[in-house]
């Protein structure tokens, strides 16, 4: 069954291109596994310092025991500490309807 993730970050001050560049690594590999499904990445409009990102991906079990420990989510998962001025906020959904235009 598919899951989604809503993961809110707090950046610390000076740390924002930092963050972006190396969850831009990780979103980039991400499309690349066979179980992804979609990605998007939000900024608070109020607050330079808050993101949002969701992911959905076809299996909750397979992300827990394969996904979140691929290589190229190291230096991610090392960083995060620098990069956070709070621990992540993450919820898990179960999709039941997405629409899109096109």
């Amino acid at each position: 069954m598919a899951v989604t993730y809503t993961i809110v970050f707090r950046v610390r001050p000076g740390q924002v291109d930092h963050f972006h560049t190396l969850l831009g690594g990780v979103l980039d590999a991400m499309r690349a596994e066979a179980g992804f499904i979609s990605a998007a990445l939000h900024a608070d409009p109020q607050d330079p310092h808050r993101f949002l990102l969701h992911e959905t991906w076809r299996d909750h079990d397979e992300v827990v025991a394969v996904e979140i420990h691929r290589p190229y989510r190291e230096a991610w998962h090392a960083a995060l500490p620098e990069l956070l001025e709070a621990p992540r906020e993450i919820g898990l959904w179960t999709p039941l309807r997405e629409d899109r235009r096109g």
